[in-house]
């Protein structure tokens, strides 16, 4: 029997591409290189967690939280990806849903880094830029596990979250060789 579990915590992530430099263009993923003492090293998309009061919607929190890692600015903000993790230590009685964002990168410099993740580190955090293939995921231990399959798996399907036809348009005027208003039918 099903029983649903309150959602206690809600998170903001960023699945970052941006295009490679070199000759041949490509396409790379921003992550963060964790390491803390005592533990393995471990790879994470930026962002975290939405701070009521703070932010309006979870993408206001993506934005801030691509800042506070980053000094990084995004565009192009497209939902992918949902996991819920239930961990008793870290939501007791509930679960933590985690909301994937498929965005490109505008602008990244670290010295605009600043937040907790910067002023009180727990270990290191290091950007990196992997190849967006399987062989670019599946060559660091990104998490969560589901994340990194899920992309494994999508790479294309991914990129395409980006396709200019998926957008929508800028509010402002009706196209005018598009079809009349309904009123003036």
């Amino acid at each position: 029997m099903f029983v649903e579990r309150p959602v206690v915590k809600r998170t903001a992530r960023a699945i970052l591409l941006a295009t490679g430099e070199g000759p041949a263009p490509t396409v790379e993923l921003i992550l963060i290189k964790r390491t803390k003492p005592g533990q393995e090293p471990y790879w994470i998309t930026p962002g975290g967690g939405v701070e009521p009061g703070v932010d309006r919607t979870v993408e206001d929190a993506l934005h801030r939280e691509v800042a506070e890692e980053l000094g990084g600015a995004i565009t192009e903000v497209v939902p992918a990806f949902v996991d819920t993790v239930s961990d008793p230590a870290e939501t007791p009685g509930g679960v933590k849903v985690q909301h994937f964002f498929v965005c490109r990168l505008v602008s990244l410099d670290p010295r605009l880094r600043h937040g907790p993740e910067v002023e009180e580190p727990q270990g290191e955090y290091e950007i990196v830029r992997l190849p967006f293939t399987p062989q670019g995921l599946n060559s660091v231990e990104v998490v969560p596990p589901r994340l990194r399959a899920y992309l494994a798996a999508n790479i294309e399907g991914v990129q395409a979250l980006l396709a200019p036809d998926l957008r929508r348009p800028p509010p402002g005027p009706p196209d005018p060789s598009g079809p009349p208003p309904d009123s003036a039918r």
